[in-house]
C-alpha cells in the first residue's frame, strides 16, 4: 500500500487527537456517532463566494456538494423537506454498529453523507455523476424483490443502489452491502453556520483513494489527492461541479 493511498496510519495520530478534542467539546450531539466513526479536523463550510455558509441559505430538496473529510472525496449536504428528529442504528458490511445522529439546523432538516457508493465507489466527477440525490419520485428494486416508487432518496444509477437519506443513507434496494457513510455536521445556532468534523459508519476512502488516484489527480490538479481538508470547505451545486447527471 503507497504513502499516498493509505489513509490510516498516516491520520491516525492526528485522529486520536481530535477525537479526544470532540468527544470533550460535544459530548452530547457525538458521542452516540464515534462507535464505528472517526473525527477528523473541525472544517467550517462555506458558500461560493468563500464566506461561512448559513444553514438557512440551503434551498430544500436540491443537491449540494463539499469535499470532506481529505480535499477529494466528495460529500452530498441536502437540506429534507422535513426534519429528522431522531437518531438512527445502522450496521456496516462487517456487522459492526453504529449511532447516525439525524438533522442538523434550527429545523433538523440537514444532513451529508458521503457521495461515494457503497457498491463499486461510483462518485460525483467533473465529467458525469450516476449518485444523486432524486427528491422527484423515482422506481427502484427493493430489497423485499419487489419494486417501489418513492421521492427524496439517493439513487446511484451505475448499479441501482438506493439510499434514504432520512434515515441515516440505510440502503433501500440494489446490491450496496451498506449504507454511505455519514458525515458529522455541527450547527451553531447563534450563527446558523455549519461545519464538519467527522464520519460514521464505513467509509470507502482507501478503495477510492486506490482506484481512482491517479484519475483524481489530474481532476483536482495535485498528486496529494489524500490530503485532508483544513480550515474551510466550499459548497457547491452538484449540476455547477459536474458536466452531466445521470438519471434513471
Amino acid at each position: 500500500m503507497t504513502t499516498k493511498a493509505s489513509v490510516g496510519r498516516r491520520q491516525f495520530v492526528k485522529l486520536c487527537a481530535s477525537t479526544a478534542a470532540a468527544v470533550a467539546a460535544y459530548p452530547e450531539s457525538l458521542v452516540g456517532a464515534v462507535k464505528h466513526g472517526e473525527f477528523y479536523e473541525k472544517v467550517q463550510l462555506h458558500d461560493q463566494d468563500d464566506n461561512p455558509l448559513r444553514a438557512n441559505m440551503l434551498k430544500p430538496d436540491k443537491n449540494y456538494l463539499f469535499f470532506y473529510p481529505f480535499i477529494s472525496t466528495p460529500c452530498f449536504l441536502i437540506r429534507l423537506n422535513k426534519p429528522v428528529h431522531r437518531a438512527v442504528n445502522l450496521v456496516t458490511r462487517d456487522g459492526s454498529s453504529y449511532d447516525w445522529p439525524g438533522g442538523v439546523g434550527r429545523d433538523q432538516q440537514i444532513v451529508s453523507f458521503s457521495a461515494i457508493c457503497a457498491h463499486k465507489m461510483s462518485h460525483p466527477s467533473v465529467r458525469v455523476s450516476f449518485i444523486n440525490y432524486r427528491p422527484e419520485e423515482v422506481q427502484f428494486a427493493g430489497n423485499d424483490s419487489r419494486f417501489h416508487r418513492r421521492s427524496n432518496v439517493i439513487y446511484c444509477c451505475s448499479e441501482g443502489s438506493v439510499y434514504d437519506p432520512a434515515d441515516g443513507a440505510r440502503v433501500l434496494g440494489g446490491p450496496a452491502p451498506h449504507p454511505l457513510a455519514a458525515i458529522l455536521l455541527e450547527h451553531d445556532p447563534n450563527t446558523d453556520a455549519l461545519s464538519a468534523v467527522g464520519v460514521a459508519g464505513q467509509s470507502m476512502f482507501d478503495p477510492y483513494f486506490k482506484t481512482f488516484q491517479h484519475r483524481l489527480e489530474l481532476e483536482f490538479r495535485t498528486e496529494n489527492v489524500t490530503e485532508t481538508a483544513r480550515g474551510s470547505a466550499r459548497v457547491i451545486d452538484l449540476e455547477s461541479f459536474c458536466s452531466r447527471q445521470i438519471l434513471c
